[in-house]
């Protein structure tokens, strides 16, 4: 006869942290994490700033250690802070998400999903998705969210989304989230209509580069990475005019503004090109994106909703490559 193995009790630390973690509690280091500053936590918690004080100690001493910096303007996380800044915000976007679900489920919807997608993937590829989705179930709730993959990956980090359409981050994604490639963008150089290079036909990259004002993506974005590739092969320094905008619907107002020039995908650029809003400059970049694709959390079982929206999702790019 077989003995089911007997569970295994918490550790007596675990089990102490367990019984006096509060909802509170993780407020409060929600608060100090997006604030760094005592005195605007205490203020967005409805609390004297005293009795935060006294919260912030009652947390420190359930860990043991020092989880904020005091400095002489404001507070910094250390190390262990941050990650259990991070801990609470997930816990917290988890406990809303689940929250929200009942509350469609107990008014006769068909539970919720929530997406956060590059703008790259959008227009073609999310878009129809989203939109068969809805067809098939009209009272299904369907929160869209998300511009570059910095901003969608972390939304996924904070538990805030349930599936990511995105760019895998250099490092960390592979041992956190499943990632499945659905296709990639073109990159694209563009100026205003109107603009004196939009008669140009030929130009070299060294007077774009060396002459010209441009409007980029941060260090950090798929995009960027590709031109300094591209400047770097061909030995030529970084712009050195440039602004940076991590929004790409900013970085298309602001293009019609001024005389710069932009780096953006076709796929992004597509409706703005087709209205005539801008025109393609007679450059290539010839270094690839890496594929974006779906990523999910390793951790956290797909519901229905989900697996139907991926199912359309891989459909629509097979499509779409086809």
């Amino acid at each position: 006869m077989s003995v089911k193995p007997a569970l295994t009790a918490a550790p007596p630390l675990q089990r102490s942290l367990l019984n006096r973690l509060r909802y509170k509690h993780l407020h409060m280091l929600v608060a100090l994490g997006s604030s760094l500053n005592l005195h605007r936590a205490s203020i967005s918690l409805a609390m004297s700033q005293p009795a935060a004080t006294r919260m912030l100690r009652e947390i420190e001493d359930m860990f043991g250690c020092q989880l904020f910096e005091r400095l002489p303007r404001g507070m910094r996380p250390t190390a262990l802070g941050l990650q259990l800044v991070r801990f609470a915000e997930a816990s917290l976007n988890s406990l809303d998400r689940c929250a929200e679900d009942l509350a469609v489920r107990r008014q006769g919807g068909y539970g919720y999903l929530a997406i956060g997608t590059i703008m790259g993937a959008a227009p073609d590829l999310v878009m129809t998705a989203v939109a068969q989705m809805k067809a098939q179930s009209p009272q299904l709730r369907l929160r869209i969210m998300g511009d570059t993959s910095d901003q969608v990956l972390r939304l996924l980090d904070q538990r805030r989304i349930d599936l990511a359409i995105a760019r895998r981050r250099i490092a960390g994604d592979s041992e956190a989230y499943d990632f499945e490639a659905l296709g990639n963008e073109r990159l694209l150089v563009v100026v205003r209509s109107g603009h004196v290079l939009a008669r140009r036909r030929k130009l070299s990259w060294e007077e774009l580069v060396r002459d010209w004002p441009w409007i980029l993506q941060p260090a950090s974005t798929p995009a960027r990475i590709a031109l300094d590739q591209l400047l770097h092969s061909l030995e030529l320094p970084v712009p050195a005019d440039v602004t940076e905008c991590s929004s790409v619907y900013s970085m298309q107002q602001l293009v019609q503004l001024t005389d710069a020039v932009m780096l953006l995908s076709d796929s992004a650029l597509k409706d703005y090109l087709r209205m005539g809003l801008v025109k393609t400059l007679p450059v290539q970049i010839d270094i690839p994106m890496a594929p974006f694709g779906m990523l999910t959390r390793k951790d956290q079982e797909a519901s229905q909703e989900q697996q139907n929206f991926m199912d359309l999702l891989r459909a629509q790019a097979r499509r779409l490559a086809a």
